[in-house]
Protein backbone atom coordinates (compact mmCIF):
# COMPACT_ATOMS: atom_id res chain seq x y z
CA UNK A 1 0.00 0.00 0.00
CA UNK A 2 2.83 2.15 0.51
CA UNK A 3 4.49 1.89 -2.67
CA UNK A 4 0.66 3.02 -4.36
CA UNK A 5 0.67 6.26 -2.59
CA UNK A 6 4.32 7.35 -4.13
CA UNK A 7 2.98 6.38 -6.84
CA UNK A 8 0.19 9.08 -6.80
CA UNK A 9 1.31 11.59 -5.59
CA UNK A 10 4.75 13.62 -5.33
CA UNK A 11 6.25 16.39 -2.92
CA UNK A 12 4.36 19.51 -3.11
CA UNK A 13 6.45 23.09 -2.72
CA UNK A 14 4.89 26.02 -0.92
CA UNK A 15 3.53 27.62 -4.11
CA UNK A 16 2.47 24.31 -6.25
CA UNK A 17 -1.31 23.83 -5.94
CA UNK A 18 -2.96 20.45 -6.27
CA UNK A 19 -4.97 18.79 -9.17
CA UNK A 20 -8.57 18.42 -9.21
CA UNK A 21 -8.11 14.83 -9.52
CA UNK A 22 -5.85 14.63 -5.92
CA UNK A 23 -8.14 16.81 -4.40
CA UNK A 24 -10.98 14.45 -5.85
CA UNK A 25 -8.94 11.24 -4.28
CA UNK A 26 -9.04 13.22 -0.74
CA UNK A 27 -13.08 13.59 -1.14
CA UNK A 28 -13.43 10.03 -2.48
CA UNK A 29 -10.94 8.52 0.86
CA UNK A 30 -13.09 11.18 2.98
CA UNK A 31 -16.23 9.62 1.78
CA UNK A 32 -15.14 6.15 2.81
CA UNK A 33 -14.36 6.92 6.07
CA UNK A 34 -11.16 7.66 6.64
CA UNK A 35 -9.76 9.75 8.92
CA UNK A 36 -8.00 13.27 7.56
CA UNK A 37 -4.41 11.34 9.39
CA UNK A 38 -5.01 8.50 6.98
CA UNK A 39 -6.21 10.63 4.29
CA UNK A 40 -2.31 12.16 4.38
CA UNK A 41 -0.65 9.17 5.15
CA UNK A 42 -1.85 7.59 2.14
CA UNK A 43 -1.45 10.59 0.00
CA UNK A 44 1.67 12.19 1.30
CA UNK A 45 -0.22 15.59 1.51
CA UNK A 46 -0.27 17.64 4.52
CA UNK A 47 -2.98 17.15 6.69
CA UNK A 48 -3.84 20.94 7.14
CA UNK A 49 -3.87 20.71 2.95
CA UNK A 50 -6.52 17.46 3.25
CA UNK A 51 -8.33 19.20 6.28
CA UNK A 52 -8.70 22.81 4.07
CA UNK A 53 -10.33 20.09 1.11
CA UNK A 54 -12.53 18.84 3.31
CA UNK A 55 -14.10 21.43 4.74
CA UNK A 56 -13.76 23.55 1.26
CA UNK A 57 -16.03 20.72 -0.14
CA UNK A 58 -18.46 20.67 2.85
CA UNK A 59 -18.67 24.58 2.78
CA UNK A 60 -19.14 24.77 -1.24
CA UNK A 61 -19.84 21.93 -2.29
CA UNK A 62 -16.68 21.92 -4.85
CA UNK A 63 -13.03 21.81 -4.57
CA UNK A 64 -12.37 23.51 -7.84
CA UNK A 65 -9.93 26.72 -6.88
CA UNK A 66 -11.76 30.03 -6.27
CA UNK A 67 -10.24 33.44 -7.45
CA UNK A 68 -8.46 35.19 -5.29
CA UNK A 69 -9.76 38.48 -3.68
CA UNK A 70 -8.50 41.65 -5.08
CA UNK A 71 -6.27 43.41 -2.68
CA UNK A 72 -8.11 45.03 -0.14
CA UNK A 73 -7.40 48.60 2.03
CA UNK A 74 -5.82 47.30 4.92
CA UNK A 75 -2.94 45.34 3.01
CA UNK A 76 -2.71 47.95 0.71
CA UNK A 77 -1.96 50.44 3.49
CA UNK A 78 0.25 48.11 5.10
CA UNK A 79 2.24 48.20 1.72
CA UNK A 80 2.43 51.78 1.15
CA UNK A 81 3.38 52.32 5.16
CA UNK A 82 6.29 50.21 4.86
CA UNK A 83 7.55 52.59 1.92
CA UNK A 84 7.13 55.77 4.53
CA UNK A 85 5.76 57.73 1.90
CA UNK A 86 2.49 57.97 2.01
CA UNK A 87 0.04 60.36 3.78
CA UNK A 88 -2.11 57.39 5.09
CA UNK A 89 0.78 56.23 7.47
CA UNK A 90 0.16 59.19 9.80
Amino acid sequence: MQTASTNISEKMGRSQELSEFKRGIVIGCHLCNKSIREISLLLNIPRSIVSGIITKWKQLGTTATQPQSEWGLPTLKRTLCRSRQHVMCN
